[in-house]
């Protein structure tokens, strides 16, 4: 376990600092998703990628606050006053990255429920009134810039022109995120591999028309 909570990349950062007074609990959950896809990245064996990720199941289950005690993530997330209403969010994220344990390439069946469970999860956790169908299409985006294997990543961008069009509703972090992603998808681009120069701006000027 990492000893930061809020350990996320330079993007998701970047998103959550337009939630406002939300930002925290943002950066909460988008490092929540990040120890998942950790998860998913070291592991070797798909059984013990399962036994760790079911470790999270139980934590979020555990209405004791026992499980997972001194792990400075759960310990955050059980600080969040907003854990329980969630909750059911956060469990579908765990079900969701749980696909990619699956041998590459992903067919269409698993790319389909990592992308309604890991991106329609994090949306409804960031924002309970966002469209769960563009978490979804922004998941796939995300994969197939990341995963290493071309056929996956290339199934990927097919199976989210399959979300559009998708509306952009909610708060602004999701919004934008909505945003950048149906753009490459509509061209029948992947995703990048990180915030790039371009990326960054793209997104500095759909923030300032409002979008």
């Amino acid at each position: 376990m990492v000893n930061e909570p809020l350990s996320i990349a330079p993007l998701p950062r970047l998103l959550a600092s337009y939630a406002g007074r939300e930002a925290a609990r943002h950066r909460l959950v988008w490092a929540y998703d990040a120890r998942l896809a950790d998860v998913v990245r070291t592991t070797r064996e798909p059984m013990v990628g399962q036994m760790r990720l079911t470790w999270w199941h139980e934590v979020l289950s555990d209405d004791s606050g026992t499980k997972g005690r001194g792990d400075p993530l759960v310990d955050a997330l059980r600080a969040d006053p907003g854990l329980s209403a969630m909750r059911d969010a956060l469990l579908a994220m765990i079900d969701g990255w749980e696909m990619l344990l699956d041998p590459l390439p992903l067919d269409e069946d698993a790319l389909r429920s990592f992308a309604d469970g890991r991106g329609g999860g994090l949306f409804r956790a960031l924002d309970h009134s966002a469209d769960p169908k563009a978490g979804a299409l922004w998941a796939l985006w995300d994969l197939s810039g990341h995963i290493g294997d071309a056929t996956t990543a290339q199934r990927a961008v097919a199976l989210a022109q399959s979300y559009l069009p998708v509306p952009s509703r909610g708060q602004k972090p999701v919004r934008l995120a909505t945003g950048l992603a149906r753009h490459d998808i509509a061209l029948g681009h992947t995703g990048p591999q990180a915030l790039t120069p371009r990326l960054y701006l793209r997104l500095l000027r759909m923030a300032a028309l409002g979008r």
